[in-house]
């Protein structure tokens, strides 16, 4: 390698680098002030006007944050392709849903449904909404979309019992009052969890790779050489960005909190805020990828998404309810259980053929608009 291209390769902080992350001063600037003045800027939670300005900054930071690590996440998987790209993708998401969560929760008095209202949230955004809109505009562009059927089968063979045993289950355990589980369920749920998605991810990236390529696309994995240099600055990025949402969720916690116990919100708002946030930057690349007709994309996404959510949130959530002794309820009460298993349920029937259409995006629409309904109207 010559001088030239020694210089080439070696990452610098350029005019235009710095004009590409001045969101991250915003992030950092934000964390900064709540952290030296958080008691003085929530102490006028009172006024509806500045209650809904904090609630609107908190919120556009700590999505604009996860956008941006998403999109260093995509700057990964453009080097490393499919399916790592996508698993660069939901374990960066997953993170940051497993740190939100855990700040909320860890906030204040115990929230015992936060995490059972996050999952359930998390599922019927991505398997709702966002499903639901990437199939109907792929169906609109595209008249019928293909994909690779082994792979969203594998998805949804785990995806069902993972949903089933950790969000159903606890309801009709006698071993322990309400939904909960006993120790030795929680570590069975755990070792189930973790176990399941460990032998997923040996399918995913072995053998079984090409299950979750369309025709071509292994190929195609191989031919951005000039990428490469880059994948440290966006690797480094992507842990930067992803370092204040932590502690901007729990700021974002305090208005939230006073929503629900001041003016009596849906208890479930918190979790479904952290599900909206979490799944947003996923859906923008998932609706992307149907727009250009990369159905696969897509079906890795938001499949990938809701597989990592459960089989990662729920081990690790266990894990921190036992080391500080808050309880947490996972069982879904009557109407919620209802829909996630209608949801799992169409969702078997949507991805059984390897094509779809805009009526499979329609159905999945009515579900999280059915979702949307019972967060109000239980």
């Amino acid at each position: 390698m010559d001088q030239t291209e020694a210089v080439e390769a070696k990452p610098q902080i350029t005019p235009g680098v710095v004009r590409a992350e001045w969101f991250l001063g915003v992030s950092y600037l934000t964390t900064a002030l709540f952290l030296l003045f958080g008691d003085l800027l929530f102490a006028g939670l009172s006024n509806p006007l500045w209650l809904t300005a904090l609630f609107i900054w908190l919120f556009a930071v700590v999505l604009g944050s996860c956008l941006n690590v998403v999109r260093h996440a995509d700057g990964i998987a453009d080097v490393l392709g499919e399916p790592y790209g996508t698993l660069v993708l939901t374990f960066s998401v997953t993170t940051i849903e497993v740190l939100s969560i855990s700040a909320v929760m860890l906030h204040g008095a115990n929230n015992p449904t936060l995490v059972r209202d996050t999952l359930f949230s998390v599922v019927m955004v991505i398997l709702g909404g966002m499903a639901g809109i990437s199939l109907l505009i792929g169906g609109f562009r595209h008249k019928e979309q293909h994909y690779n059927l082994q792979g969203a089968n594998a998805y949804l063979g785990v995806i069902i019992p993972l949903a089933v045993l950790s969000l159903t289950l606890p309801n009709f355990t006698v071993t322990t009052t309400g939904p909960t589980l006993s120790q030795a369920q929680q570590l069975f749920l755990t070792l189930m969890c973790a176990g399941l998605y460990v032998a997923f991810l040996a399918v995913q990236t072995g053998r079984h790779r090409s299950y979750f390529t369309s025709a071509g696309e292994i190929a195609e994995t191989h031919e951005t050489p000039a990428h490469r240099p880059s994948l440290p600055r966006h690797a480094l990025l992507l842990v930067v960005y992803m370092l204040p949402v932590g502690v901007l969720a729990e700021e974002l916690a305090k208005p939230i909190d006073y929503l629900i116990e001041t003016l009596h919100v849906p208890a479930a708002l918190g979790g479904v805020v952290i599900a909206i946030i979490v799944a947003t930057p996923e859906a923008i690349g998932a609706v992307r990828a149907a727009m250009i007709n990369k159905l696969q994309q897509a079906v890795n996404i938001f499949l990938g998404s809701v597989l990592s959510t459960i089989g990662l949130t729920v081990p690790v959530m266990l894990l921190i309810s036992h080391l500080t002794g808050r309880v947490v309820f996972l069982g879904l009460s009557g109407a919620s259980n209802v829909l996630l298993l209608l949801t799992l349920a169409v969702s078997v029937v949507t991805f059984a053929s390897g094509r779809t259409n805009v009526l499979q995006g329609a159905v999945h629409i009515v579900l999280f608009g059915a979702f949307v309904l019972l967060i109000f109207q239980a």
